[in-house]
Parts: structure tokens; C-alpha cells; sequence
């Protein structure tokens, strides 16, 4: 690819300058390592989330059998979502933690903690073996997770990007989201799977636990590969040069609240539309459309290997086109097309609905394979996994993790299938203002943001 950075910036740099910027100091041996670490902290965790949103149905019955189906579905969407409500806490201790002690060990302890609080999901006995206790076990449980997922998306995308080359900071961010669609494509088959082999009593008393069990040996992998890393070269320079934030939340906050806000506002439609199209998706054509549970999994099965097929090309347009441009795209797209996609959707057809959630998840990876690249972009190493952290998790607590829960909420109260497009709509259009008031970064040297 072509590499379009400013000649001012790339003439003539130093080595502590090509050492920050990941330039040609790195060897490639270690960039495929950083990778490979990247990768699967992100798709443990979101693994973990597919799992528990394409299995919401089972899980309400085993935790809340005595509800009528759509309150336990709701009360299963409403833990999904308090657990969310820490991750904006955890968004401040873990870019505390990434600014001032690093990204490696950031990474590694989070991983660690997210793996076994998922573990810990599959042994907790159902409604009827321990009564409230179950439930009340379940969301203590997520919100252990939250806390630990907080920090997990921001620091493996701060981690690539500044570990990537100049040219390629796009690219090589893409594959955090690549690796969440992974292991929601994982989650997808296993749920698929087990719902297609298993009798519905099967399910409902081992059955569901099974993928929750296999997050703890994952976990443990992902901390071992993580702890052989050294810290990037722009956190290590920092280090050298004793220019670290000791407050890189209050520097944050006191310094770089316009960016902030910025961000929280652009990471929206991925907050809303991630959940929507990519977790909710399989339960809204099921429960809503009437399909049958084999064929959601399927079609939103389909839609993941496409949306991991488009990923790393929205990265790349990233780098040669800029991020704004990608991103307002994306915008724009949701803006027009989300309503018309979710009334194609109620045909019934089964290869109308794949192609429909290809196009989602198609406009939806112009906004994913950017925003990685983007928010680290928008802030300067010193507080970079805090800005990313904070800005990221804010906006996912309030309408992310609530996502599943306001779509059943308005459809419930409104009558209307087609509310949960309208909502995605109304999420893009703020996105689309806030990118449009942001700064282009993709061209600028990455300590200096």
C-alpha cells in the first residue's frame, strides 16, 4: 500500500521517533506476537457475550422460570446490561493502570480476571436448585466481568496501534474487532449447535453451560502469550524520558474533555449497532419475526464470516482515505438505510434475511474496522489507553450493553418491530455529528495526538 504520511512528518525521524511511532525498530517477529495477543483477550470476551445473548432464551428459563417468557427474557437483558453499568469505572482504573504501569500489564491482568469470572458462569446452579440466589449470583458474576472487559477492547487497540507501523495504524487495529466478530462467530455455531443437537431439557440443565466452561483454558493462553511481551515502544519511550501522566485520568478530564466528548459520541452507533445487529439480532428473529432458533443462529453465523471477510478492508480504507471519511460513511448509511433493512427483514424469507444482515453488518464493519485506529489516535500516549478507556466504556455502559434490553423494551411498548432500527438510526446520527466536529489523526505522528 501506498504510504500517504506527510512528508513533514516522516522526513528524516529519529530513532526514539521510529522506536514511538512503531516504525522499522520493530522487529515483525514481535508485531505478529502483539497480534496474536491482541486477538484473543478480545475474543474470549466477546465470546463470552455471544454466548450469553444468542442463549438468552434458555438462560431466562433457567434463572427466571417462574416469569411469563417476555419478562424473563427482559430480566435476562437487564443483568446483561447492569453489568455494563461498572465498565465506565472500570474504563478509569484500567487507563490508569495501562497510562501509568503499561499496557502488557494491564492486559495480562484483565484477561485473567474476564476468563475466570466467565468460568465461573457455568457453574452456578439454576433457579430452581438455590432460588433467588441463582439470579443474584449471575449479575454479581457478569459485573465482575464488565469491570474486567473495561479494559480489555481500549488496551489491545492502543497496544496495536502503537506497536503498528505509521501507514498501517488502520489495519492492524481492525483485527481487535476482528477478533470480538471471531468470537462472536464461535459463539454463534456452539449456540447453533447445541440448540440443534440438544432436547430443550438438555439445554436447559447442562447444556448451556458448556461454551462458559471453555473460557478459562482460553484465558489462561491468552495471559501466557501476553506476559512473554515486552510494553510498546511508544509507552517505553515515555517511560525512559519520565514524561508518564502520575493522573492520567485528571489530565484527561482537566485537558482533553472536548476530545472526550467527541468520542463518547462517536463510539455510539458502535455501541448500539454492535449489540443490535451482531448479539440481539438471533433472539429479535426468533422471538419477534418467528423463525426458528436454527435458522437465526445461521443467518447471523453468515453475516459474521462477511463482516470478518469485510473488517480488515475497512482498516485498510482507513489508512489511505482517512478516518473521518470512512466513518461518516458509515453514518450515513445507518442513517438511510436501517429502517428499510429491518422491514425487508419481516418477509420471512430466509435468504432475504442473510442478505440483510450481510448489508448491516457490511455498513456496520465501515464503522468498526475504523473506530479502533481512530479513538487512540485522539489522544496522546501519555493518557491514550484512559481516553480510549473511558470514552469507549461510557458510551457502551449507557447504550450498548443496554442495547438488547431497549429494543425488547420498545417493541413491548410500542407494538412495533421496527423500533429497534429506528433506535440504531437515531444512534448513527449522533455518531455522525460527532465525527464530523473531530480532528483528522491518520496522518499525524502517533506521539504527538
Amino acid at each position: 500500500m501506498t504510504n500517504r504520511i506527510n512528508p513533514a512528518i516522516s522526513a528524516a525521524p529519529s530513532t526514539s521517533q521510529h522506536r514511538a511511532n512503531g516504525g522499522p525498530g520493530v522487529d515483525p517477529q514481535v508485531r505478529r506476537r502483539v497480534i496474536a495477543a491482541s486477538f484473543i483477550g478480545n475474543f474470549v470476551e466477546w465470546f463470552d457475550y455471544a454466548v450469553y445473548g444468542y442463549l438468552a432464551a434458555t438462560i431466562a428459563v433457567v434463572f427466571f422460570p417462574e416469569a411469563d417468557p417476555q419478562t424473563a427474557l427482559l430480566s435476562t437483558f437487564a443483568l446483561f446490561a447492569i453489568s455494563f453499568l461498572v465498565r465506565p469505572m472500570g474504563g478509569f482504573i484500567w487507563g490508569h493502570i495501562g497510562d501509568r504501569v503499561g499496557r502488557k500489564n494491564a492486559l495480562s491482568l484483565s484477561i485473567l480476571i474476564m476468563s475466570l469470572s466467565t468460568f465461573c458462569i457455568a457453574l452456578i446452579p439454576g433457579y430452581g436448585t438455590i432460588g433467588l440466589w441463582a439470579p443474584t449470583l449471575l449479575l454479581v458474576v457478569r459485573v465482575v466481568q464488565g469491570f474486567s472487559a473495561s479494559g480489555e477492547y481500549a488496551g489491545a487497540s492502543a497496544f496495536l496501534v502503537e506497536y503498528a507501523p505509521p501507514h498501517r495504524r488502520g489495519l492492524y487495529a481492525a483485527v481487535v474487532p476482528a477478533s470480538t466478530a471471531t468470537g462472536l462467530l464461535l459463539g454463534s455455531l456452539l449456540a447453533a449447535g447445541l440448540t440443534g443437537l440438544l432436547s430443550e431439557d438438555q439445554l436447559h440443565s447442562w447444556g448451556w453451560r458448556l461454551p462458559f466452561l471453555l473460557a478459562a483454558p482460553m484465558g489462561l493462553i491468552g495471559r501466557y502469550i501476553r506476559t512473554k511481551l515486552e510494553d510498546t515502544p511508544a509507552f517505553r519511550e515515555l517511560e525512559v524520558e519520565e514524561h508518564s501522566e502520575k493522573a492520567p485520568v485528571r489530565s484527561l478530564l482537566a485537558n482533553y474533555w472536548r476530545q472526550l466528548l467527541l468520542a463518547v459520541g462517536a463510539v455510539l452507533l458502535n455501541a448500539v449497532g454492535f449489540y443490535v445487529i451482531l448479539s440481539y439480532m438471533p433472539t429479535y428473529l426468533s422471538e419477534e419475526l418467528g423463525l426458528g432458533a436454527t435458522e437465526s443462529y445461521l443467518a447471523t453465523t453468515i453475516a459474521l464470516l462477511t463482516y470478518i471477510g469485510f473488517i480488515f478492508g475497512t482498516g485498510m480504507l482507513s489508512d489511505r482515505f482517512g478516518r473521518k471519511k470512512v466513518l461518516i460513511s458509515a453514518s450515513l448509511l445507518f442513517v438511510a438505510l436501517t429502517v428499510p433493512a429491518f422491514m425487508l427483514l419481516e418477509t420471512g424469507s430466509f435468504l432475504v434475511i442473510v442478505l440483510v444482515q450481510i448489508l448491516l453488518g457490511g455498513m456496520l464493519t465501515l464503522n468498526d474496522g475504523t473506530l479502533p485506529s481512530f479513538l487512540a489516535e485522539m489522544f496522546p500516549t501519555k493518557i491514550r489507553y484512559s481516553g480510549f478507556a473511558v470514552s469507549f466504556n461510557l458510551s457502551n455502559a449507557l447504550f450498548g450493553g443496554t442495547a438488547p434490553f431497549v429494543a425488547t423494551l420498545l417493541i413491548s411498548l410500542s407494538g412495533n418491530a421496527l423500533a429497534p432500527a429506528w433506535y440504531l438510526g437515531a444512534a448513527a446520527l449522533v455518531s455522525l455529528v460527532a465525527v464530523a466536529l473531530s480532528k483528522e489523526t491518520s496522518r499525524m505522528p502517533l506521539r504527538h495526538q
